[in-house]
């Protein structure tokens, strides 16, 4: 068993989270949930930390929950899940006080996918604010046909957002493999590039992220995931809350900056 089920490096601004047991393919369980949580805690209280990037050790992203712990529960040491992929009761509670966390990282956050994404990985690799994957690897929804269980790590609440019911349902019943360029092409993810340029790739997102101003980023996520409940009207009125607090403190240089054919200066603040 790898010793620390999640690495954390911070480093000019941005802060790396590495799921960390390869030899299950990154599977989660609720040690590995809580290093997620306990990283972006890190993040919220460091605010030198402009943009967080989530990847997976090895030669895949995350396999989903730990099948083993879940099929053999009386012989694993740790605590197991047991009555959904992402646990019973206290590790249900685990899981989601991970998701809430990265849902609502103060600063953008990208998902590096270099490899399978499957059940809860998927989910994981959609609560990310821009998913970039290498061709090699696929997304697929496992829980239903393989597990009996609903899709949750807000895979529910995700897939349809970006993909439609149909497609979400397909995905879902179906537990159909999709390939990194197809999700792009339906819209899923933002990008899939070749494997040997998925760095490259992650490090140019990242630095457009570290330039940005983190509470106009996570002003962004909020105001686009209002817009699929709100009418016109509504949508409107939150823009402008919004641009309330960003114009004075943001818009004066970013029109200098563009004016003068150089990139803004915005300051740290997340509110």
């Amino acid at each position: 068993m790898t010793e620390h089920p999640v690495l954390f490096q911070a480093a000019d601004g941005v802060a790396t989270i590495t799921l960390n047991r390869p030899e299950t393919l990154n599977a989660m369980n609720n040690e590995l949930m809580q290093g997620i949580t306990d990283s972006l805690k890190t993040v919220e209280r460091d605010h030198s930390i402009r943009a967080v990037v989530i990847t997976g050790q090895g030669r895949g992203f995350c396999a989903g929950a730990d099948l083993v712990a879940v099929a053999n529960p009386k012989t694993n040491s740790q605590e197991t899940e047991s009555e959904s992929e992402s646990g019973g009761e206290e590790g249900n509670d685990t899981f989601n006080t991970a998701m809430r966390a990265l849902m609502n990282c103060p600063v953008p956050t990208v998902a590096r996918i270099n490899g399978p994404a499957a059940g809860g990985g998927f989910g994981l690799a959609l609560a990310c604010d821009v998913t970039i994957a290498s061709h090699s690897a696929f997304f697929v929804a496992t829980f239903g046909p393989k597990l009996g269980i609903v899709p949750d790590m807000g895979a529910t609440w995700n897939i349809p957002r970006r993909v439609g019911r149909a497609r979400a349902l397909g995905l879902t019943l179906l537990g159909t493999r999709l390939s990194a360029a197809d999700a792009e092409r339906w819209g899923l993810i933002w990008q899939s590039v070749p494997d040997d340029e998925l760095d490259q790739a992650v490090t140019d997102v990242v630095a457009t992220l570290k330039r940005s101003s983190p509470a106009t980023a996570t002003r962004i996520r909020q105001t686009i995931d209002a817009a699929l409940d709100n009418d016109f009207s509504d949508q409107l009125d939150l823009e402008m809350e919004h641009q309330a607090v960003l114009i004075p403190r943001n818009m004066q240089d970013g029109a200098r900056a563009f004016l003068e054919k150089r990139e803004p200066s915005f300051g740290p603040e997340r509110d």
